[in-house]
């Protein structure tokens, strides 16, 4: 049996991290419906924090002395941002089905490709901006504004994307120096940090015994879907293996049916279908353009 190349090998992690992904919003869908979404978010937190901390350790990749005094501040708004993040996207997840809020997030990529040109000066041809523009438009067929869909859970799926796109291209802004580790780690003790703040505003809740359990899944699967798209990344190239984070709305349709018994609207499908296409055309021209850079070789 041939061995597998080594692009192969980093589309089937891509894949397996955003299975793992899509098994934590899952575990965490289910968790709200205990207990209150702060809460929820610290208890995952500790024990998310403490695995990164020993990974993060065991990889000698806890200091901070060696680096720039930016990329210190980096970090901070990093880890905000994060942060941020987490709470408006559990906020939607708390009430939205699975699979229409994975749907929203597959801009991310345009997102972070247009916000990149307009805040880093990276290069993007009309092409790639006709792109991001149909691809907007298929985000709005998915939260449909104006109808009885679209509410203040649409808006926040929303600024969950604008928070981590702002993430993104803050860590494109690192120095190499910073490992992905220590990012990692800040960003897991951070989100857990704010929301052990935030859970005092609310009412703490006894979690269920079943409810337990998903929490202690939880923190394995987001651990395990962070390192494996890390490692997917690693192993093959960035364009090949990078298409392959579609996958996740895959598996949130399959979980959002076999779960909770949703199935997003036809305009939904449609929407999420034109998203992922322009998705996948950006990532194709992105890999182009590299190519043609690497070889000097014109490109339109």
């Amino acid at each position: 049996m041939a061995a597998l190349s080594d692009n192969t090998r980093g589309a089937v992690l891509m894949m397996t991290g955003m299975a793992a992904f899509t098994v934590n919003d899952t575990l965490m869908k289910l968790i709200l419906g205990d207990i209150p979404m702060f809460q929820a978010l610290f208890l995952r937190g500790i024990g998310t924090s403490l695995i990164f901390a020993l990974i993060a350790w065991r990889m000698g990749a806890l200091h901070l002395g060696q680096f720039p005094v930016r990329d210190r501040w980096l970090i901070v708004v990093r880890t905000l941002a994060e942060a941020f993040a987490a709470f408006f996207f559990m906020a939607a997840l708390s009430q939205m089905s699975l699979a229409n809020l994975t749907a929203i997030l597959q801009a991310l990529p345009l997102a972070i490709t247009l916000g990149a040109a307009l805040f880093l000066g990276e290069p993007v041809g009309w092409k790639r901006l006709a792109a991001i523009g149909v691809g907007f438009v298929g985000v709005m067929l998915i939260i449909r504004p104006g109808t009885d869909g679209f509410n203040v859970y649409s808006i926040s799926a929303l600024i969950s994307v604008g928070f981590v796109t702002l993430r993104d291209l803050v860590t494109r802004s690192m120095s190499s120096q910073v490992p992905s580790l220590l990012v990692a780690f800040a960003a897991a003790v951070g989100v857990m940090a704010l929301a052990g703040v935030a859970s005092l505003t609310e009412p703490w809740v006894m979690p269920k015994a079943l409810t337990i359990w998903y929490i202690l899944a939880a923190k394995v699967f987001i651990v395990a879907g962070y390192l494996l798209s890390v490692m997917s990344v690693r192993v093959g190239d960035l364009g090949y293996v990078a298409p392959f984070r579609y996958t996740g709305l895959v598996w949130a349709l399959l979980l959002g049916f076999l779960v909770f018994g949703d199935w997003p609207k036809a305009i939904t499908l449609v929407g999420a279908a034109i998203v992922v296409a322009t998705g996948l055309y950006t990532f194709a021209r992105e890999r182009r353009l590299r190519r043609a850079v690497a070889t000097d070789a014109p490109m339109r």
